[in-house]
């Protein structure tokens, strides 16, 4: 489809208006993917708040490629673990049930708003007030849930009905402590209301101002965030971890982040081994798909042993990486709340950009609206144990908003959401483009696979005979009917030539728009 404009990839219709106002209005990649930051978070209210942190990959058209860092920080103080506060809380999922912490006591230094502002400096062309206002437009007027978005609160409940300032901003009109049900209206006029004014005063308001001393206030009693924390809060801006795979440069999330490096490791593993003889979804292909993705976190546990939580250069350690590649070689031969959103303009800028609040702690800052994250209580994030992080330290993540180059200027902005899936979804859709030369919306909708320990996860979709084969080194499997969000949200935009092109992904309500 061709645009004059640009083309937007994101996880709801609303979050990929916002960013086609601001490309109408003249705006660049970078001013619609801030719109669609602040609608994503009216929008995708259990995937996105201006409480949790994120990465933005820029491409500028003219400039250098550069990795915006504005993730959560661990605070500068600790205390002993029976002074903070510090809930658990079980989620049912359905086929499993799975633990979590919230409270004041796991909310780590939130990123987003520095990150949005910082951004806003360096790349975009037009005022912050016009970034802001159709997410305001939508905190006032109220966002209608749609199944999937309703489907996310319900998961959450026991976190969101935690205290009352959280259930006040999901609870149904139809009382009695019921949450938001499809086609009923979530509105956050107070959030509506600080987007306003941090467009006129900047973000100084929730770094120093009246917002960072709410928030800082909230914490006693078992918080850890202080105003030293939020006032020395900074956004890292990193060159991005490049790649060649196969003659395309990939442009991913560098360490100290996980993600980037372990799609890095992956791609690297692949680029050895005969991918395109494999059909897309046949037994040999989904077999050397899963045994690349045991090897990565296998290498990882060893790139890791001895290092500090959070390591993750030595992924990329040339022997590691070969050592793998023949071992697989050989067996080829026998044969949690994110969101994501890619924009890239007419002019050839590319925004890819992915957000995550955790599972939110529980606490909303006092009169903004803003839900709070609970990252320090993330298990994933905390592979050390909780409450022995690095004071003042980023902290690691598997987010990894991603972009490809061709040769002949071929342009893709790609990521996910999904906590340990990010990975092995955005792995998978670079293979279906390069290797399988798949169109963007065939390489975004081919079912997917993801291994985690023991245990192989097959997407509905998949030839039977083709999942029998697979499934036979895998003793331990679980099988879906259909495509399922556990996989994962790849909205993926493009550009390849004149023709501007996207997908959203249908296993998390994806839209995409030309402008």
């Amino acid at each position: 489809m061709r645009g004059r404009r640009g083309i937007v990839a994101a996880g709801h219709a609303l979050t990929a208006e916002a960013a086609g106002e601001a490309l109408r209005a003249g705006g660049n990649a970078f001013d619609a993917a801030l719109a669609a930051l602040c609608a994503a978070c009216a929008c995708e209210p259990a995937l996105a708040s201006f409480g949790g942190g994120g990465f933005l990959l820029a491409l500028p058209a003219a400039g250098r490629p550069r990795l915006y860092d504005f993730f959560v920080q661990t605070p500068r103080r600790r205390l002993p673990a029976d002074a903070v506060e510090f809930k658990p809380v079980v989620v049912d999922f359905g086929p499993a049930r799975q633990e979590f912490h919230i409270g004041r006591g796991t909310v780590a230094v939130p990123g987003v708003v520095r990150g949005l502002f910082d951004v806003h400096r360096d790349l975009c062309t037009l005022p912050a007030a016009d970034l802001v206002a159709p997410a305001c437009a939508l905190l006032r007027d109220g966002v209608e849930m749609t199944a999937l978005q309703a489907h996310f609160l319900h998961l959450l409940r026991p976190i969101l009905c935690a205290t009352p300032e959280a259930l006040a901003l999901y609870s149904s009109p139809r009382g009695g402590g019921a949450l938001l049900e499809a086609g009923e209206r979530l509105r956050n006029p107070d959030l509506a209301n600080l987007l306003e004014m941090m467009a006129v005063e900047g973000d100084d308001v929730f770094y120093r101002g009246a917002v960072a001393r709410a928030l800082a206030e909230d914490m006693r009693g078992g918080g850890l965030v202080g105003l030293d924390d939020l006032a020395g809060y900074r956004t890292e801006v990193r060159a991005p971890l490049a790649l060649d795979y196969r003659g395309v440069e990939v442009l991913t999330n560098p360490p100290p982040s996980a993600g980037g490096a372990l799609i890095g490791f992956g791609l690297g593993l692949l680029d050895g081994l005969p991918v395109a003889a494999a059909p897309p979804g046949s037994g040999p292909a989904l077999a050397m798909l899963a045994d690349v993705m045991r090897a990565t976190r296998s290498a990882r546990a060893e790139a890791q042993d001895g290092e500090p939580a959070g390591s993750n250069e030595r992924m990329l350690d040339p022997a590691l990486l070969a050592r793998w590649r023949n071992e697989i070689r050989g067996r080829a031969q026998a044969v949690r709340g994110t969101t994501h959103l890619g924009v890239i303009d007419s002019r050839g800028n590319l925004a890819s950009l992915t957000l995550s609040n955790g599972e939110g702690s529980g606490r909303v800052v006092p009169g903004t609206g803003v839900v709070l994250n609970n990252m320090l209580g993330e298990e994933d994030l905390n592979p050390g144990g909780f409450h022995r992080w690095p004071p003042a330290h980023r902290m690691a993540s598997m987010m990894a908003p991603s972009a490809l180059r061709w040769p002949d200027g071929r342009l893709v902005a790609t990521g996910s959401g999904g906590s340990n899936r990010i990975r092995s979804a955005v792995l998978q859709v670079i293979v279906n483009l390069v290797d399988h030369g798949m169109d963007v919306g065939g390489a975004v909708r081919a079912p997917r696979i993801h291994v985690e320990g023991p245990l192989l996860s097959v997407e509905g979709g998949h030839d039977g005979d083709a999942i029998a084969e697979a499934l036979a080194a895998w003793p331990e499997h679980q099988v879906w009917d259909d495509l399922s969000v556990f996989f994962g949200g790849a909205h993926t935009a493009e550009r390849r030539g004149g023709a501007l092109g996207g997908a959203g992904d249908p296993r998390r309500d994806g839209a995409f728009l030309t402008v």
